[in-house]
């Protein structure tokens, strides 16, 4: 009998581990021909998340915890709770129904017709008007940015083959962009396109600071773009700067008793090349900030404690 892991991630989710864990039972017994684990990995939450998935976790052994020693954030968790699956298909989904369970039979006959990867494609959602514009500003950009075709609006849940995960286990990345790693696999995936519903309990972990670290990670990652524009900028600015030295030194010539610099394009020419060099080493400085986090090769996360495993 096939065994389908499914890995919720999960930070002070108290209003709807029960109800997930529930939905999961229900559809799986929908799918007599497959069995499954649900392995929760909890990242050190304050409320009674895992209190609640230990009472589950008694009375259904389908039910796995992982509960990191700490908070290791919203990219290292995940990929080290799918590292931990035994299934021969691993499925990621959030634990706030906002990626909803019952795409899980869609995904598992996608499955059976070959697919080793399948992935859940937002066509809509409930967000606000701002996050829709700065969520589609930066698919655009990391589609012309990156080297490979990254899936636009799909933020990892789906179905992973067996294969897949011991290729990702074998690259053995300490920080990745698990999105951008799926898509350099090189597999034909298929796509299951869904509604992605307003978050109904609980308030998301996610905030400005998240949000640009995994904008960040996917660009550096995946593409050495912005390190070129930053030469092409440097040649093309110095070559600018001649033109207007020479331009003023003419002007000066010709009209030697009349014409005065004056401090306004000082100051202007000052702040802009300025804000282009601060601009630039901050650049720099997230591809060597990704650099030391490979060197370093620290684990995803320290284990604090496992439940029927």
């Amino acid at each position: 009998m096939p065994l389908i892991s499914i890995v919720t991630p999960c930070y002070n989710e108290e209003d709807n581990v029960k109800e997930l864990s529930l939905q999961i039972r229900e559809i799986f017994h929908n799918l007599p021909a497959y069995d499954y684990e649900h392995i929760y990995i909890d990242n050190c939450s304050i409320d009674k998340t895992v209190e609640f998935i230990k009472e589950i976790a008694k009375d259904d052994k389908h039910v796995k915890l992982i509960v990191n020693a700490r908070n290791f954030g919203h990219i290292r968790s995940p990929n080290h709770g799918m590292l931990q699956a035994k299934g021969d298909a691993v499925i990621l989904m959030a634990s706030d129904f906002q990626d909803p369970p019952l795409l899980i039979t869609d995904f598992i006959r996608k499955w059976e017709e070959g697919y080793k990867i399948i992935l859940g494609v937002k066509t809509k959602t409930q967000e606000s008007l701002l996050m829709k514009i700065i969520r589609n500003s930066f698919y655009g950009l990391i589609s012309r940015l990156s080297e490979i075709e990254i899936t636009k609006n799909n933020t990892g849940f789906g179905l992973y083959d067996r294969q897949v995960i011991e290729i990702v286990r074998k690259i053995d990345d300490p920080y990745p962009y698990f999105r951008g790693l799926i898509s350099d696999i090189g597999f034909e995936s298929a796509k299951v396109e869904f509604y992605k519903p307003a978050r109904k309990r609980g308030i998301s972990s996610n905030n400005f600071y998240t949000l640009y670290d995994l904008a960040m990670l996917g660009i550096t990652n995946h593409s050495k773009v912005p390190l070129r524009l930053a030469t092409m900028s440097g040649f093309l600015l110095a070559f600018r700067s001649l033109l207007v030295a020479f331009g003023y030194l003419v002007a000066k010539l010709v009209f030697w008793n009349t014409f005065s610099m004056g401090l306004a394009p000082i100051i202007i020419g000052l702040f802009f090349f300025s804000s282009v060099q601060l601009l630039f080493i901050g650049i720099i400085g997230e591809y060597l900030g990704a650099i030391h986090t490979q060197v370093l090769k620290r684990p995803l996360v320290i284990e604090k404690e496992r439940v029927n495993f």
